[in-house]
């Protein structure tokens, strides 16, 4: 009698563990935590700001790619773990429907633990996709392990919040 239950005892506690341990920093496959979000300081997107002048004389293919404004709301931060590095995917919602040409713009900062990206993207005048999810978009951006190296704490920045995770 005593020999079924110690081993029901060792087998539940052992079970129910597995739920603590995933969490746990002694996780190998637990390379950042999951993500939070925190309030956004982004200059007011309804004022105007300061252009540079274009010469009618560039080509196309000499103007800078422009980037899209930032999204209104970043919803998910996923790091992904694969061999060679870990891919870092990003969820948003934007104001309006039918965003397109979303990106991740990597920020310069001045900690060098930290990698900051701008979740970006365009929006498309005119009629727009109303269907359920016409205002989410997802974006991926990959880094190699040796750019992960000294990294220990990735941030996407929207314009409402900014998602953050940690090492």
């Amino acid at each position: 009698m005593f020999k079924p239950v110690a081993v029901l005892l060792v087998s539940t506690l052992v079970l129910t563990s597995c739920g603590t341990v995933r969490e746990s920093r002694l996780n190998p496959l637990n390379w950042f935590g999951s993500a939070r979000s925190v309030p956004t300081d982004v200059a007011n997107p309804l004022l105007p700001q300061r252009r540079e002048a274009v010469s009618i004389f560039v080509t196309n293919k000499e103007k800078e790619r422009v980037p899209g404004n930032p999204i209104a709301q970043v919803s998910e931060l996923l790091i992904e773990r694969r061999p060679g590095g870990a891919i870092i995917r990003a969820t948003g919602v934007a104001d309006r429907a039918g965003p397109f040409e979303a990106e991740l713009i990597l920020e310069e900062g001045e900690d060098p633990t930290v990698i900051s990206y701008v979740f970006a993207a365009k929006q498309q005048p005119g009629p727009r996709n109303t269907g359920p999810d016409a205002r989410k978009v997802t974006v991926a951006d990959w880094l190699t392990d040796n750019e992960l190296a000294g990294i220990r704490t990735i941030r996407v920045v929207g314009r409402e919040n900014t998602m953050v995770t940690r090492r």
